[in-house]
């Protein structure tokens, strides 16, 4: 596999995607999902000019950190546990899966520094994903006030693993509704201007609905597990 020109496609298929949405393409984000391979793949994406890298594990994360450095952006972009926060905290530039108060309360209580997170919505309200649900959010939000070290950045959803792309879609939309309405209100520490959509078998359909990070694995990178 030839992660450089993994990345040429998909920048293409991003510039294309941005082009039928009258969109501005540096506007997007790949970030490389590096959960199933290996650190010498994860070099080739930094090689390749990937400069946001995404893992949901935090042996993972801090594993690829200790080898790669500090240089590239690092998300979280798994389901966190709060007990593991203390582990990932001093690494990670943006948390992707935010959904909970006693969450909040940790990072709150481990961060040094402010945190960029993603609030994660369950937009089409499948038992299997996290995340709250759209009525839930912007209360959350709001209530976000209280965590001082906690900058809500933007929204993060997953679409129904489906091959109806105008149900993928319907997810995509619903979300920047969603993020639009959190801008409306003026919320010091949530300006919510990102959007956390799309992966390797839907990241087009995400762009042309807004989504200003895309996260790409296998598409990208590969699976070596």
């Amino acid at each position: 596999m030839n992660v450089r020109e993994n990345l040429e496609t998909i920048t293409r298929n991003i510039n294309e995607a941005c082009e039928r949405s009258s969109r501005q393409s540096t506007n997007v984000n790949v970030i490389a999902v590096t959960k199933y391979v290996s650190i010498e793949r994860t070099k080739e994406a930094l090689d390749a000019g990937v400069s946001n890298f995404g893992e949901s594990r935090d042996e993972g994360l801090l594993e690829k950190v200790n080898a790669l450095g500090t240089d590239p952006s690092w998300h979280f972009i798994g389901t966190l546990q709060s007990r593991k926060v203390k582990e990932i905290i001093d690494y990670v530039d943006y948390i992707h899966s935010l959904d909970r108060r006693s969450l909040a309360k940790e990072i709150q209580k481990r961060a040094n520094r402010e945190i960029s997170c993603f609030v994660q919505v369950n937009v089409s309200g499948e038992e299997s994903k996290h995340g709250l649900s759209p009525y839930e959010t912007i209360p959350f939000i709001e209530a976000l006030k209280d965590f001082p070290m906690i900058k809500v950045v933007g929204l993060m959803a997953m679409a129904p693993n489906t091959e109806d792309s105008e149900e993928i879609r319907n997810v995509f939309k619903t979300l920047r509704t969603l993020s639009e309405t959190v801008q409306d209100l003026s919320i010091a520490h949530a300006p919510c201007t990102e959007l956390s959509m799309g992966m390797s078998n839907d990241y087009e359909i995400a762009v042309e609905e807004g989504a200003t990070f895309v996260r790409i694995g296998s598409s990208l990178v590969g699976n070596e597990k």
